[in-house]
């Protein structure tokens, strides 16, 4: 080595580099790892003092993180199951109180731990005998022929006790009643419905409702529903329309008979075998009573007091005039239906379009504790499970250790009783009629109506729900290919291959082939939105319904247009 100091610093720093470069390969060697983290430098230099700091705070903090993390996860997981285990108990309690006799069983909620006041109330469920008791009292006239009371107090308000002092409260709605206000089974303004609507049904309800229906004057239409093959539910209720038609337009009160659609064993004594199984009659007892007893009086049929469906041919039936006491209102109706890209303001039939939509309306304006019973089953079934766990979210997480004993305030009792069973909102109904409806409209493939859901969604982007009602197993099945919607529909055996509507009906049996269209009829009415096809009389109801239940702003995209117009 020279003695030049640069000399011994050059070969100083060139034998550390050869150590270092030793080093660094055996560790290669020994670990086969490229350890480039804290352990590998820690004894070979200060410079790095920071970094190594800094990677050892990060490395343990990730460590720390990652446990942190799983923790939570655990512990989530563990609120998730227990959440579930809860939802799982209050969709079983509320599947038992749809059955009336475990309700009153103590020994059933001990089961549980529970008592029934520590149950919360179903958001999903209609109080149907309550129910059915307050729309009564609304279907029927009181003293002295006086009006029902159809005043400005909705629902439970009605039987609201006011105070014993307050004798002027009283004698506003008394002439509030007396001068006579809109029926309360209309929803919205008339902005929101056909043309005249709230009148139409006040004075449908008046003349089948007569304050005497033993008055000679007093006149009646006796039909059965049709029934002969090849007739559905929708030609049966069409028709049962055009004979409405007929009573109003000769001054007489139409009273139903035999509905074979309810001779079955869930309708029950004097309801077996009528439309009153399902929905309110159409006229009262009284009047029932006194056109039955009038069958049976040969003058009563030569004066005319009394007729029946022979008396009237099948055109005056299925296409008679349409009643003028309204004047013309279907000559102004809004264009809120679209067909093939167009808004259909004019038609032929806009007057039979209309008249159908009052008489479905009249005759299906409040349900019977059956009928309501039935839409508590299939909301129960489709909902429930999300209805149990959005009412857990808003309970303590204790329930139900804690339980909920605390009396119904009135707020409660009169006020947000009156709100509608909860569904998911907004919800889209698709009703796809395939099948031998061929025969009478042109059929569309299930993407057709979903690309017009689409069409909807477009516009209303928190759109994701559809109720979906067919006959037809290919539909549900290809419901699937649509992941980004939620679907409902009822738990029905469906058809497969090309069985007629007829065979199929027979092959459910007459209950269940009544009920679950009844139900879809009724949930496609209550959607925001409607899909179907108007050559389908089911969809063409539909649509009345919904136009005469302040739905006619949602608009109505079909895939065809009805045969006739």
């Amino acid at each position: 080595m020279s003695s030049s100091f640069p000399c011994q610093i050059c070969v100083v720093c060139f034998l550390c580099g050869v150590c270092l470069t030793s080093l660094f390969l055996a560790a290669l060697t020994t670990f086969g790892t490229f350890e480039f983290g804290v352990f590998s430098f820690a004894g070979f230099s200060t410079w790095n003092s920071t970094t190594q700091m800094i990677n050892m705070v990060t490395s343990e903090d990730c460590d720390y993180k990652a446990k942190e993390t799983e923790g939570r996860m655990n512990s989530q997981k563990i609120d998730e199951r227990s959440t579930d285990e809860k939802a799982s108990l209050l969709y079983s309690v509320w599947s038992a109180l749809l059955n009336e006799s475990i309700v009153q069983d103590s020994e059933f909620f001990q089961r549980f731990g529970l008592n029934k006041s520590s149950v919360p109330k179903a958001p999903h469920f209609e109080n149907c005998k309550l129910n059915t008791q307050l729309n009564k009292r609304l279907d029927a006239r009181g003293k002295n022929g006086r009006f029902p009371p159809w005043t400005v107090w909705k629902g439970f308000l009605d039987i609201y006790p006011p105070s014993e002092t307050d004798e002027q409260m009283r004698y506003l709605r008394r002439q509030a009643m007396s001068k006579g206000s809109y029926p309360p089974w209309i929803t919205g303004s008339d902005e929101d419905n056909y043309p005249f609507t709230r009148k139409v049904q006040r004075d449908i309800w008046s003349q089948q409702h007569p304050s005497n229906c033993q008055d000679p004057n007093v006149r009646f239409l006796v039909a059965d529903w049709e029934r002969l093959p090849g007739f559905g539910m929708g030609g049966q209720i069409a028709g049962m329309c055009g004979l409405l038609a007929i009573a109003i337009n000769e001054k007489r009160v139409l009273v139903t008979n035999y509905y074979n659609r309810a001779d079955h064993d869930g309708c029950k004594g004097p309801h077996r075998s009528s439309w009153s199984c399902y929905f309110f009659p159409e006229t009262s007892q009284e009047c029932q009573d006194r056109a039955f007893e009038l069958m049976g009086t040969k003058e009563a049929w030569e004066n005319g007091t009394i007729t029946g469906k022979d008396n009237y041919s099948s055109k005056e039936i299925w296409v008679g005039p349409t009643p003028r006491v309204w004047g013309n209102p279907w000559s102004y109706l809004q264009p809120t239906t679209e067909i093939n890209g167009s808004l259909i303001a004019y038609h032929r039939k806009m007057d039979r379009r209309w008249w159908r939509a009052q008489a479905v309306r009249y005759l299906m304006r409040f349900q019977t504790e059956y009928t309501c019973g039935l839409l508590n089953v299939e909301r129960h079934a489709a909902f429930g499970w999300e209805a149990a766990k959005m009412v857990l979210s808003g309970l303590g997480q204790k329930w139900p250790e804690d339980g909920m004993n605390k009396p119904r305030s009135d707020i409660e009792e009169f006020v947000w009783s009156n709100h509608k069973a909860w569904i998911p909102r907004p919800l889209l109904s698709l009703h796809v009629r395939m099948g031998d409806k061929a025969c009478e409209m042109k059929l569309a493939e299930f993407e057709e109506y979903m690309r017009l859901a689409d069409r909807i969604r477009q516009q209303f982007p928190h759109l994701n729900s559809i109720w979906l009602s067919t006959e037809m197993q290919e539909v549900i099945e290809k419901s699937n290919l649509y992941p980004h919607w939620k679907f409902y529909y009822t738990n029905v055996r469906r058809q497969v291959g090309n069985t007629t509507m007829a065979t199929y009906e027979a092959s459910l049996g007459r209950e269940i082939s009544t009920n679950y269209p009844m139900v879809n009829f009724w949930m496609a009415a209550e959607a925001d939105f409607f899909v179907g096809a108007l050559g389908s009389t089911w969809c063409f109801l539909i649509d009345g319904m919904r136009n005469t239940g302040g739905k006619v702003m949602a608009g109505y995209l079909s895939v065809n247009k009805d045969r006739f117009w």
